[in-house]
């Protein structure tokens, strides 16, 4: 059986997401995307200028990825429904990325807010993505609201601190029947790993890789732990025990 990640009615074939922001230069971003093999590819609405194509992020990213703008920058539901609105009208897709933050200091993302914005957009025909805070009951109600995946942060966005809320989003993945897509706070491919073999369906990655001393080959290093840990979730990790087992008969030696 093929392992299928579907989301809005599309076939995800890479499970790294990748975020733009950060980079040093524009023109890493297609080498990234190559070295990595992402996909799906967030950017912020703000970055979009087709007036200007050296500045215009969108001219970088190539045509066979899925764009999902986000709306960086809201600071309620309304901001962020008329960003998701300005992205379609500019020739954006239908994909968005709900992020609607009134912390300035932890960046923390709104939930009551999160909600709201994702039940007015999915019920104008968008595929929404809303970042949260990783909370059971906010998932649930995302799930309500028409969300078509639930994007928990691992901790603080930009931090690079890794995952942090780990025990609450092993309780979304197991409860929540949407694609649990770890966004925030990854800082190594071997936290990427972890997620996917916690069962996440995906991990959107942006400063980890975007601030590394050479983003190319930590593009590619992110893209192998995710097919990795994915891997080793399908392939069901041993148990663990509190004690040593011998993994080889401790009699039967040849003076015997």
């Amino acid at each position: 059986m093929r392992d299928v990640l579907m989301i809005g009615g599309k076939e995800v074939t890479s499970r790294l997401f990748l975020g733009t922001g950060k980079f040093s230069s524009h023109r890493l971003i297609p080498e990234v995307i190559r070295a990595c093999g992402s996909q799906v590819v967030t950017v912020a609405l703000r970055r979009i200028d087709p007036e200007y194509e050296e500045e215009n992020i969108v001219s970088y990213v190539p045509g066979e990825c899925i764009l999902m703008p986000n709306t960086s920058g809201a600071r309620n539901a309304e901001e962020a429904v008329r960003i998701a609105r300005v992205a379609r009208a500019a020739g954006c897709g239908n994909w968005v990325k709900i992020e609607v933050i009134a912390d300035n200091r932890y960046l923390l993302p709104d939930n009551y807010e999160t909600v709201r914005a994702t039940e007015i957009l999915a019920a104008e025909g968008f595929v929404v993505l809303p970042y949260m805070s990783p909370d059971l009951i906010t998932a649930k109600k995302l799930v309500e609201a028409g969300a078509a995946a639930v994007m928990p942060l691992g901790s603080p966005i930009g931090s690079n601190r890794g995952l942090r809320t780990r025990e609450l989003i092993r309780i979304l993945i197991e409860e929540i029947p949407l694609p649990i897509i770890v966004d925030a706070g990854i800082g190594r491919p071997s936290e990427a790993a972890e997620a996917m073999e916690m069962g996440a369906a995906a991990v959107l990655v942006n400063t980890a890789i975007a601030t590394a001393g050479d983003p190319v080959a930590m593009g590619r290093a992110f893209g192998l732990a995710v097919e990795a840990g994915r891997l080793a979730y399908l392939a069901g990790p041993g148990k663990t025990h509190e004690y040593a087992r011998a993994s080889s008969p401790l009699t039967g030696f040849l003076r015997d």
